[in-house]
Formats: C-alpha cells, structure tokens, sequence
C-alpha cells in the first residue's frame, strides 16, 4: 500500500556543550577506551541547566520549515515525541506550538516508546496527511536524557546525548513515491525503564532516586540485534523490495556496535547507513532524524530513493519504516 507523503524538509539543533569520555571518565569508573569499544561513542551534547526540550524542538523545527519552503503558519499538525518531556501536562507539543507561532495546528505528543517514539511520530502523520485535517504536518523528536540519568550512573551517562530532530512530511503527487511498507511490534520489558512518577510510584522524597533512568544493557543489545533486523526485513518485504533496492538505512543511533550487526546481519554495506551516534551519542526520539538530516541536509537523498527509518525503545517497541522519496 502506498501511502503518497514526502519528507520536504529536515532540521536539528545541537545543544553547544560538548561532553568528552575524558570528562565522564574523570567522575565515572570508566574510561575512553572501554567507552569508545562498548558504544562507539566518543562525545554527545548537553543541554544548558536553563533550557528545556520544547527549546530544542523548536529549534531544529526552524531549519526543517525552512528546508520545506514553509512558515510555522502553514504547518496543520505538531507531532513531538520525546520521553523527557518539559513536564507532565501541559503538552510539549502545544508549548512547541505557541513558541513557533503555528496558530493552525493541531498538537500530539508520543512519549512511552522512548527511543522508537520519532518512528511513531513519523507513522502517525503519514496516516494524518491521508485526511483532509492535514497537508503539512511538522514532526519533532527531542530527548535530553541528561537530566534523567544519574550522575553516578556509569551504565546510563555514557551512552545518552541530547539533542532534537525534525521533520517537515507533505503530500506528494510523484508516482510511486511515499510509505511503501511499514512493520512494529512489541515485547513487555521492564529492563529500560524510569520506575518512579507515575500512578504506581507517585513522586515523592522516597521515590527521588527512582526517577532515574535505570537499563540493562546486555538485554537491549538482544533484543535490538534480534528485532531491528527482522522488523526492517519484514518492512522492506511489504513494500515489494529486496534489500538491495534500499538506498538509505536511518537507523537507531542507539550503539555504534548494535548499528554494525543488524547491517552485518541484513548484509548491507555499511557505507548505506549514516552514523551520528559516535559524535552525539544515543539521542533518544531524536537518533533517527539526525541521521535523516545527515543524509536530507547534504542532499544526498534523491527522487526516486527508497529508504528505511527504523528504531527501538523502551517497553520493548520497535518499528521499521520504508519510503520512496518523492
């Protein structure tokens, strides 16, 4: 089934604080080496104490409005997804809104799928701009893990940068092109989790240290090697194509090592899959956007393309999408 939308348009915004192994490594019983080898990872972004998700989001929204020849006014429906959301209610997503100016558009936030969350986002407006509610829908994935990762916590610091990603998706009238296929499933896992500030662990003093990010890597490592190459197997298959057709792989910028086998796995050349993760680190929602924008940005997607867009979360959920660019 081919569903006619176009990504018009990438932006992403990078907090400027650079953080080094050296610097983790000073506080944390860990070093370069064992961090550049486990993750790949070599630095990532922190965001500055007095700036929030929603700053990020709009942020990268601006380059990608730009990139899409559109204002904020155009824009029919925000999408963020983020797991570190400004706070519990109001919407990131309306707060997004009224930072922009976009008076038109209706807001959704994703927000439990953590790092599969930009894939949802992505789904979800595809499935908008099939309706007359939309014509231009404005995706957002942002996360700043670094204020729910315990300082101490040489298990969750290395690995997580912050950063936002963003996506302008139109409709397309060129032939062939848009969502070709898609695949996402789900296995209930509580190895990546934040335990506390919800119904069944209310904040409070007792609960503080619960509120952390707490993962096992050693779980996500098999289930993201087992699931992420089978979910873009089964996508590519629905779409009608062989792996070989596929241009582009925007995958999880989760661990340089998890990236390496799912394409070892797929057999693809790993020329074909951008990486951001050494640079940024695992950026949560916003790890696919920034290896679309990689690719958008320098142009380097051409009419006619196919590519896949695949990531996985906590909970576990995963999801593969597969477009031919219009």
């Amino acid at each position: 089934m081919n569903l006619p939308v176009t990504v018009a348009g990438t932006g992403v915004h990078l907090p400027p604080e650079v953080v080094t192994n050296a610097e983790l490594a000073s506080t944390l019983d860990t070093s370069d080496e064992w961090i550049v080898s486990r993750t790949g990872i070599r630095v990532r972004r922190r965001l500055a104490p007095d700036r929030a998700t929603s700053d990020m989001c709009v942020a990268a929204a601006h380059p990608a409005l730009a990139a899409a020849g559109v204002t904020a006014r155009d824009v029919d429906a925000i999408i963020v997804g983020t797991y570190t959301y400004d706070q519990p209610l109001p919407s990131t997503a309306l707060i997004v809104k009224e930072l922009l100016g976009a008076d038109r558009a209706l807001t959704l936030d994703i927000t439990q799928a953590a790092c599969a969350n930009g894939v949802q986002a992505l789904f979800l407006a595809t499935h908008l701009l099939q309706t007359s509610a939309a014509s231009t829908v404005l995706v957002i994935a942002a996360d700043c893990a670094s204020r729910v990762t315990a300082p101490a916590d040489r298990t969750t610091r290395v690995f997580f940068g912050d950063a936002a990603g963003a996506a302008v998706l139109t409709r397309t009238s060129s032939a062939g092109a848009g969502l070709l296929g898609w695949d996402f499933g789900t296995e209930l896992s509580y190895d990546v989790e934040i335990p506390a500030g919800g119904s069944r662990l209310p904040a409070s003093a007792a609960s503080a240290p619960d509120h952390y990010l707490k993962m096992d890597g050693r779980a996500v490592w098999n289930t993201a090697t087992r699931c992420l190459p089978d979910s873009i197997l089964r996508a590519v298959d629905e779409a009608g194509l062989a792996m070989e057709d596929v241009t582009h792989f925007f995958l999880h910028q989760a661990n340089l090592n998890i990236i390496t086998a799912a394409l070892d796995k797929l057999g693809v050349s790993r020329s074909r899959a951008p990486i951001t993760v050494d640079h940024l680190g695992n950026t949560g929602s916003a790890g696919v956007f920034t290896a679309l924008h990689s690719a958008f940005g320098e142009g380097a997607v051409s009419p006619g393309d196919t590519y896949v867009v695949s990531s996985i979360g906590a909970g576990f959920q995963w999801g593969t999408l597969c477009f031919r660019h219009g």
